[in-house]
């Protein structure tokens, strides 16, 4: 039987929408480890589009044996049925638990074919959900549009691993979207282990930046190297002195050690140097404008495409929050802070 606890929840207004996007991380994101396991039918269109990058594409003369191609999720009509189900679904793994805070369910180019409306379980899970999982309700029935972005606020306060999208009573989804914020059992780590407290993965958040006119911040404390140029932090270029910067919230007060700068495939835009500062806010309250910022890496020369790694010897504070500075401007793919945390 599944837990039945409902939550309250609002379709947003374009403007708020930005906002979940920019400040939350996308749990299910696959290049975090999103990963769809299983769903009730995929008959027209495979659930694995469903976390793709992107909002999906249309191609107008492009058909499969079983119909249409379609860039998402979709199932057969629901009269094709012959279970007695009365929605579909599809349940996906996220790549780091989390707190949910908002949902999109993205119906592009989902026309004549997009849900009337969907819902969302979630559940607590070590391993992989089977048929004792107990689900809850994180989102009640709500309509939804063709050929849009569909977000919706969810206000629960409790970690989640794995949610459920059910859709009414069938049809296509595009893409699919979790925003949240990253929780981490901390107890995985060994006593002494250096970690990456930047990493979106481990907690970091990209707050603020200068400028990201060509790629986005979060683009910086991604897992893995960055697989194109476009998979980077980079900024328009400036007709003075700079600096760009971009300010990363750590995941837990940490002691730092080493830092990696890495401008993998910034070759003609790479900063010809950086400057690494740091701050230790009392709390997360704390305005940016109010922090006494202290430099940790005097400003240094970059190179184009490679990895830099700099060791802090010696120092033993601590620090909440740290700012990349880049002379003049330019693209850099991706920043470690690796430290011991308190």
């Amino acid at each position: 039987m599944n837990d039945t606890t409902q939550y309250s929840s609002s379709v947003q207004a374009a403007d708020e929408e930005k906002q979940y996007i920019e400040n939350y991380v996308d749990l299910a994101a696959k290049r975090i480890g999103g990963e769809t396991l299983i769903c009730s039918d995929d008959f027209f269109a495979e659930m694995e589009n469903l976390l793709k990058p992107g909002r999906g594409v249309f191609i107008d003369d492009k058909y499969t044996d079983r119909g249409k191609w379609m860039d998402g999720w979709e199932s057969r009509r629901s009269y094709g049925r012959d279970d007695g189900r009365e929605f579909d679904w599809c349940v996906i793994r996220l790549g780091t638990p989390g707190i949910i805070k908002a949902v999109d369910v993205d119906t592009h180019h989902f026309r004549g074919n997009a849900p009337a409306q969907i819902s969302i379980e979630a559940c607590l899970s070590i391993g992989n959900p089977d048929e004792n999982t107990q689900w809850t309700e994180i989102l009640t029935k709500h309509d939804t549009n063709a050929h849009s972005q569909n977000v919706f606020v969810v206000q629960s306060d409790k970690t989640w691993s794995h949610v459920r999208l059910n859709i009414f009573p069938d049809g296509g989804v595009a893409r699919f979207r979790v925003y949240g914020e990253v929780v981490i059992d901390w107890q995985q780590f060994l006593p002494g282990e250096l970690i990456d407290t930047a990493a979106i993965t481990n907690g970091g958040k990209a707050l603020l930046c200068s400028d990201m006119f060509f790629s986005d911040k979060n683009n910086l404390i991604m897992p893995e190297r960055g697989k194109d140029m476009g998979d980077g932090w980079e900024t328009k270029r400036r007709r003075d002195p700079g600096p760009d910067w971009i300010i990363i919230e750590l995941a837990k007060l940490t002691t730092i050690k080493k830092v990696l700068i890495d401008t993998c495939h910034f070759k003609g835009n790479f900063p010809d140097t950086f400057k690494l500062e740091a701050a230790h806010a009392a709390d997360k309250s704390t305005a940016i404008d109010k922090m006494q910022w202290c430099t940790i890496i005097e400003q240094t020369k970059l190179f184009a495409d490679r990895e830099q790694w700099f060791a802090l010897e010696g120092n033993e504070q601590t620090f909440s929050h740290v700012r990349l500075n880049i002379y003049p401007d330019g693209g850099v793919s991706r920043m470690r802070i690796m430290g011991y945390v308190v």
